[in-house]
């Protein structure tokens, strides 16, 4: 059945789990039961054979992401780089470890996840299994080894419960407790902006709202060929010109190629006015920047994408009222109802 959006459905089936007696700590626990996310809109949701969603799953990796148990000092919890209001994005340009160590990128929202097929800015992992497998023991970031954080997990009041309805038994180890992340992470779907509704026939842009879109799928604003899909992103890895020389390799980091030096996976816009800064390593501040850069401010670097070569010196060229319309329609794609929905916040 699908779970109406903005419920109190799971905070309520922790409170059940957490006050049930009918079945206790290794006694056989009731079968998961499946969860359907709304997915109105977008492609059908992905089937994942090893990782099914279910309620009780999902309820577990919502509360472990937003936990800070599984950081070394107890400070940092996955939200904590992951920030719902900011699309589960972070409003800081780099993110801060437990001892106050910064890394080198932006954390990258994790909206339409369940869609993706590689994570992180290169695409150094393949599920969102392995996503959230990396952050717990990186020195840099929650620094807690897991070898030190499963038997925090087991020696917990409530968690060897909360495995034990999800997962049927109450052993507590790595892939189950990234699994149950993976599955809360997946419900995070964000199809009901502004532009969806339009997309509907439910309302009407506005004019300059409407010359945006335009502007956005034609070849005066280019914008379509890396953002042009129903997630706004084409999973591909591109070079937009940010420096001459990148310092950063990107893309070749993963793969070795040098024709990847200094590409990155391509973002999704959709909730872009809440996910500043922008760019792999958060050097814009605002959408007027990111504008300018497109414009006037692209290096013409040894891997640059062929897009921004067409209109002659790098860049797109575009006007004032130009710029300001595409800021308009991409503002449209914000989804209120994603950025404050309480069943992806904290219990």
């Amino acid at each position: 059945m699908s779970i109406p959006r903005g419920s109190t459905f799971l905070l309520s089936l922790v409170v059940v789990v957490g006050c049930s007696d009918n079945t206790g700590p290794g006694e056989g626990f009731p079968d998961p039961r499946p969860f359907t996310p709304d997915t109105e809109g977008l492609r059908p949701f992905p089937e994942f054979p090893d990782n099914p969603l279910t309620r009780e799953g999902v309820a577990l990796g919502r509360r472990l992401f937003h936990d800070p148990i599984l950081s070394l000092d107890h400070t940092q919890s996955c939200a904590s780089c992951h920030d719902q209001a900011h699309a589960f994005s972070d409003p800081r340009r780099f993110s801060e470890g437990v001892d106050g160590s910064l890394g080198t990128r932006n954390a990258p929202a994790l909206a339409n996840a369940a869609w993706l097929r590689e994570f992180f800015w290169a695409g150094r992992a393949p599920s969102l299994e392995d996503q959230a497998r990396e952050p717990v023991p990186n020195p840099i970031e929650m620094a807690l080894p897991w070898d030190e954080a499963i038997p925090r997990l087991t020696a917990h009041a409530e968690y060897p419960e909360l495995f034990g309805r999800a997962f049927g038994t109450i052993e507590i180890d790595e892939d189950r407790v990234v699994k149950a992340i993976a599955q809360f992470e997946r419900t995070l779907i964000s199809n009901h902006s502004r532009y969806d509704r339009h997309l509907r026939g439910e309302l009407e842009l506005t004019t300059a709202e409407s010359r945006g879109e335009r502007l956005f799928f034609n070849e005066t604003g280019e914008c379509f060929h890396c953002h042009g899909t129903l997630f706004f992103t084409d999973e591909e890895y591109h070079d937009n010109g940010l420096d001459l020389a990148p310092v950063d390799p990107g893309r070749q980091a993963v793969t070795g190629r040098e024709p990847d030096h200094g590409k990155f996976r391509t973002p999704t816009l959709r909730n872009i006015e809440h996910t500043a800064p922008y760019m792999h390593d958060g050097r814009f501040d605002t959408l007027e920047q990111v504008m300018d850069h497109y414009s006037s401010g692209v290096q013409p670097s040894p891997n640059l994408d062929a897009v921004l070569r067409v209109h002659g010196p790098p860049g797109l060229s575009l006007t004032e009222p130009e710029k300001a319309d595409l800021i308009a329609f991409l503002k449209t794609l914000s989804d209120l109802e994603f950025l404050e929905n309480p069943d992806f916040g904290p219990e």
